[in-house]
């Protein structure tokens, strides 16, 4: 796992034809926008999600994020655990992300 800045995560993502976006935040959250090309899978689903993140393609480097930064970190944590190596954290999140939210 990695924690990057908006930067960092922009530019490292705009340069990987291997690339997964993945929103771990609650359906009303995202109702308030999402990064385009997002994929979600709520953190809070608990053993829901842990299922999910097994079935990911462990090959894709995944970028991904959450409201504040934090249950993304805790997300690239689990999905480290289950083989995926490449899991990019958003420090800060969309509270602080300047891109466009669709």
């Amino acid at each position: 796992m990695a924690d990057l800045s908006q930067d960092e995560w922009t530019e490292q993502l705009n340069n990987d034809d291997n690339a997964y976006i993945l929103d771990v935040r609650t359906p009303e959250e995202i109702e308030q926008g999402h990064i385009a090309n997002a994929h979600n899978i709520n953190i809070y689903l608990g053993q829901e999600f842990m299922e999910a993140i097994e079935k990911l393609d462990k090959s894709k480097n995944y970028y991904v994020y959450c409201r504040s930064g934090q249950r993304s970190r805790q997300a690239c944590s689990l999905m480290n655990s289950v083989g995926i190596t490449n899991a990019y954290n958003l420090m800060g999140g969309v509270l602080e992300w300047q891109g466009e939210l669709i």
